[in-house]
């Protein structure tokens, strides 16, 4: 669904784009038409990104001094936070593709990967490539429909979790979860436990809700209000839980706002800085810091078979 939906987007992009060259070609060269053409849509989907901005800064957190950006700093973040969202919706998630990937001689845990609000595992695209080069098996999960409650994407979640078990002969897993994705592995392990899985690292997730979240449409985002009675009751999760999830998030998050609602209490938090928050999934910083958790959640160690136990 996401992809007829991303498709959708780009038909009328580019209807758009065809309707301005039209109109333009009666005036200017046909060059000069084309290229004011694709500046207007750019400029539209700059305009988009630059308006989450400033609708993050009415929720916005005080920033403390060591993370203020200037005015390059914040020129860097708009730039960054628009690359990494054009990458995403017009390129990475169109050409999602689900298969997993198992490498013969991993070395660490297997990674499952789950995807954020309005997204599919094309997200991903920049971290498995680093998992690829790192030679760790990972599988990502494409939560459907897009508008569910939360907690209908939780045995999802636990079907993938299982396959990735079984495919691999790991007697534990990483869950790495971006946004919603987040809130999905926390409930997933609040119905499931946690014995199978070693670590849960959220990105950019609104664990206390965000501002933002009376924009969206669906359950999912009435779940991740701020007031919302979902977000409540997963408060109650106990701190064997949290202790094995590791929280980092931005300053900068142009979504999640006020963005110490990405902050847990009871995990690790790590806070970055001059990051928008679809860029944080491909942000090199926040790449290296991701790898980190999931080496340091353990080595892979497959169970002896039957015939060797003693």
């Amino acid at each position: 669904m996401v992809v007829r939906i991303l498709l959708a987007i780009m038909a009328v992009q580019i209807a758009a784009a065809l309707a301005i060259w039209y109109a333009a070609a009666r005036y200017v060269p046909l060059d000069l038409a084309l290229l004011l053409a694709l500046l207007a849509v750019v400029l539209v989907r700059g305009a988009i990104n630059a308006n989450n901005f400033r609708m993050a800064r009415k929720f916005a957190c005080d920033v403390p001094a060591e993370h203020r950006l200037d005015l390059g700093g914040r020129i860097c973040l708009f730039c960054g936070e628009f690359r990494a969202s054009m990458l995403a919706s017009s390129w990475f998630m169109l050409r999602h593709r689900p298969e997993p990937y198992f490498a013969p001689d991993a070395h660490a845990l297997p990674v499952l990967l789950v995807h954020g609000y309005g997204c599919n595992g094309g997200y991903w695209t920049p971290l498995r490539a680093l998992l690829r080069r790192e030679r760790i098996s990972h599988a990502t999960v494409d939560l459907e429909p897009v508008a569910a409650p939360l907690d209908d994407y939780v045995e999802q979640v636990e079907c993938a979790a299982q396959r990735l078990l079984a495919a691999t002969g790991a007697p534990r897993i990483v869950i790495v979860g971006h946004s919603m994705g987040g809130l999905v592995a926390r409930a997933w392990l609040r119905r499931h436990g946690a014995a199978r899985v070693a670590r849960i690292v959220t990105i950019g997730t609104p664990h206390q809700g965000t501002g933002l979240a009376s924009l969206g449409f669906g359950e999912n985002a009435r779940q991740m209000r701020q007031d919302a009675e979902w977000l409540s009751q997963l408060a109650q999760d106990d701190a064997a839980h949290r202790a094995l999830i590791t929280s980092v998030w931005s300053w900068h998050d142009n979504i999640v706002a006020p963005q110490t609602s990405s902050r847990l209490a009871g995990a690790r938090n790590v806070a970055f800085s001059g990051i928008g928050h679809v860029a944080l999934g491909s942000d090199p910083r926040v790449l290296c810091r991701i790898l980190d958790e999931i080496l340091g959640a353990g080595p892979l160690t497959r169970p002896l078979p039957a015939a060797t136990i003693s």
